[in-house]
C-alpha cells in the first residue's frame, strides 16, 4: 500500500477558493502512483483562520468536497481530504473528516468529538461529533480520528473495539508541541496496535506556527516515514497485514479488559 501525506499550508494571504485549487492543482501533478493521498485538518480554510469558519463553512457536497473527489476518480485512489468546516444540521458548525473512495464517493466522515479549547477558538465555534464508525477498504478496516483526539486514549479504545486497523489523523499541531505530537503518535499506535497515518498542516496561520512532521506508525511503535516542518507530500509504503501479524504474534489486546472501574469497587467490597 503506498501513502501519500500532503502536508499543506495555509497562507493568511491566500484566500480559500484559491488554496483549494492550488492543493488540486499539486495533487493533479503527483507522479507516483498511490492508494491512498492524506490532506491535514482544516487546510482549505487554516485552522486558526477562526474569523472565517462561518463564511468558510460548506456542506458535504461543497466544494472542497467536490474538488478532491475529482482527484479521486482522475487517479482511481482514496483521497482522505483531512477535514472541512461543514455546515451540519440547524445552524450548526463542525470539524468534519471525509474520506473519498477511488469513484470519489464518500465512504467514511467522522466529526471531531474533542474540540480544542487551549489557546483556540474552535471549541466556541463548532460542535462536537458524537460518534464513530470504521470503513472496510481494500487495506484493511478505516477509521479517523483528529489532531487532538490523540490526547483521548479511550475514544482509541473504542476505534478498536469497532475493528479499526488504520487509522487516519488529519491535523493542525503547532509547533511549540511538536513534541507531544511524536509522543502521541506513537502511543496510540503502540497501544492498540493500529497503523497511525498522521497528516499534520504547515506554515503559520494567524500568527500561529504549525508544526509539520507528518507521519505513519506501525503497530509496534516505529515510525515507518516522517516530513520536515515545510509544505510537502511524503511517500511511504506499508504493508497492511502486519496489523494482523502484531495481534497475533503480541496479543496484548486480547489481554485488554473492557472496563476498568470494577477494581475500585472490588477493592470497597473486599
Amino acid at each position: 500500500m503506498k501513502v501519500a501525506l500532503a502536508q499543506i499550508a495555509s497562507p493568511d494571504t491566500e484566500t480559500t477558493p484559491r488554496r483549494i485549487e492550488r492543493v488540486r492543482a499539486l495533487l493533479q501533478e503527483l507522479r507516483d502512483d498511490v492508494d491512498l493521498i492524506v490532506l491535514p485538518e482544516l487546510w482549505a480554510v487554516g485552522y486558526n483562520h477562526f474569523d472565517d469558519y462561518r463564511r468558510c463553512a460548506e456542506t458535504l457536497a461543497g466544494p472542497t468536497v467536490q474538488a478532491i473527489a475529482e482527484i479521486a476518480r482522475e487517479r482511481a485512489c482514496y483521497v482522505h481530504l483531512g477535514s472541512i468546516v461543514e455546515q451540519a444540521e440547524h445552524g450548526k458548525l463542525r470539524n468534519t473528516a471525509v474520506l473519498l473512495g477511488p469513484e470519489g464517493r464518500i465512504v467514511h466522515r467522522y466529526s471531531k468529538i474533542h474540540v480544542f479549547g487551549y489557546a483556540s477558538l474552535e471549541a466556541d465555534l463548532l460542535q462536537p461529533g458524537f460518534q464513530i464508525e470504521t470503513a472496510p477498504t481494500p487495506f484493511g478496516t478505516v477509521a479517523a480520528t483528529t489532531c487532538y483526539d490523540l490526547r483521548f486514549p479511550g475514544l482509541w479504545t473504542e476505534l478498536v473495539h469497532a475493528g479499526a486497523e488504520l487509522v487516519i489523523v488529519p491535523a493542525a499541531w503547532p509547533a511549540k508541541r511538536l513534541a507531544h505530537w511524536r509522543l502521541l503518535t506513537a502511543a496510540r499506535a503502540l497501544d492498540n496496535q493500529v497503523f497511525v497515518i498522521a497528516c499534520n498542516a504547515s506554515g503559520t496561520h494567524n500568527g500561529v506556527e504549525l508544526a509539520g512532521h507528518s507521519r505513519i506508525v506501525d503497530p509496534w511503535g516505529d515510525v515507518i516515514v516522517e516530513a520536515d516542518a515545510g509544505e510537502s507530500i511524503t511517500l511511504a509504503e506499508i504493508a497492511p497485514s502486519v496489523v494482523g501479524d502484531t495481534r497475533a504474534e503480541f496479543p496484548v489486546l486480547a489481554d485488554r479488559l473492557d472496563d476498568y472501574s470494577f477494581l475500585n469497587r472490588r477493592e470497597v467490597l473486599s
